[in-house]
């Protein structure tokens, strides 16, 4: 005689492995589902994390920016994988890591007022007013009148536009070929003027201009000074540097284009005579029209306020500071400025 119970006896250890094999199946899909939703979650919070990977954090000091990032870092949280942690720092830290990794710009393109030297209230404006007063004109412009006439790039252009404001000096003629002319007789007295105080040395060189320079060229990267000065102003100034760094430069100033700043012809000049392409230049500048100027020609920009411009509207620009800040105090460095340039 069987028993009953021998069938079910012989079968049931087959029946407890496929229910094991089933509760598994089912715990492993379980914990893979909650796996894959916090590791997205963990990932979208790190994307908009990286976010706050500012330019601005790049030029401060390891210190600060290891503090940031350690700080965002911990949020982690710490029963996910290794892998995932990984994941979320290299999701975090990747903006940084491209910035930190980037080439070295080929050209470094400078303006000249107000970057190298902060010659607008103390140089141009006294400059123009000692012009004026020789011509016998009667024209003084005062500190802010000259911050508002800053608008108009260029010096004849500046005058040009004061006098359609104001009204033409009345011996003047009214043919406008005769006070172009005019215009351009009291601009190159000004210029002349402006020399001779930098020669005498009632200017100077602006703090961390020359570290600057000195970085750049041993870097092997190619200088310029762009502006929308008299040539010769530019090339006094630039003299500031010393001979030898002065005849690295290469100057691109005054009517050498059509179209002052706002326009970017004088940087696309500079790009294109330089044999460098403007994605791999990068330009110091101090004002808003300059810093358009430069993001037109499609370059990297870094502002250093001066006395006239800070109040500027600078939005666009890949560095704002108000100094390049001299050894010790350095804010912007060629190692910096490589961390703005765009990845190939």
């Amino acid at each position: 005689e069987i028993p009953l119970a021998t069938p079910m006896a012989s079968t049931w250890p087959a029946v407890r492995r496929m229910m094991i094999r089933r509760r598994s199946t089912r715990v492993s899909i379980f914990l893979g589902i909650t796996f894959s939703v916090t590791f997205l979650c963990a990932m979208s919070y790190a994307m908009a994390k990286r976010n706050s990977v500012t330019p601005e954090l790049l030029l401060q000091s390891p210190r600060t920016r290891n503090s940031f990032l350690s700080s965002t870092t911990r949020s982690v949280p710490h029963h996910l994988s290794p892998y995932l942690q990984g994941s979320f720092t290299t999701a975090l830290r990747g903006r940084q890591y491209v910035r930190a990794h980037g080439r070295m710009p080929e050209a470094l393109l400078f303006d000249c007022d107000g970057v190298l030297v902060d010659t607008e209230k103390d140089g141009h404006r006294v400059a123009f007013n000692r012009a004026f007063n020789e011509k016998g004109l009667g024209f003084e412009w005062g500190v802010e009148e000259y911050g508002r006439l800053l608008e108009v790039g260029g010096g004849k252009e500046r005058m040009t536009a004061y006098f359609n404001q104001v009204g033409w000096p009345q011996d003047w003629p009214t043919d406008a070929e005769e006070r172009a002319r005019r215009v351009k007789e009291i601009h190159l007295l000004k210029t002349d003027i402006f020399s001779e105080m930098i020669t005498k040395g009632e200017l100077q060189l602006r703090p961390g201009v020359k570290r600057l320079v000195s970085e750049a060229i041993s870097n092997g990267v190619k200088v310029a000074c762009c502006s929308t000065s008299n040539e010769k102003s530019v090339s006094a100034v630039v003299d500031l540097l010393g001979e030898e760094k002065a005849k690295e430069f290469s100057i691109f100033a005054g009517d050498i284009v059509p179209k002052k700043k706002p326009d970017p012809a004088v940087y696309l000049l500079a790009s294109k005579e330089l044999g460098i392409d403007p994605s791999r230049c990068a330009v110091i500048e101090d004002s808003h029209i300059g810093k358009c100027a430069g993001k037109s020609a499609g370059m990297t920009v870094v502002v250093t306020k001066s006395g006239y411009t800070g109040n500027e509207d600078f939005s666009g620009a890949d560095a704002i500071v108000n100094e390049l800040g001299d050894y010790g105090n350095e804010q912007v460095t060629m190692k910096t400025i490589s961390n703005l340039m765009p990845m190939d």
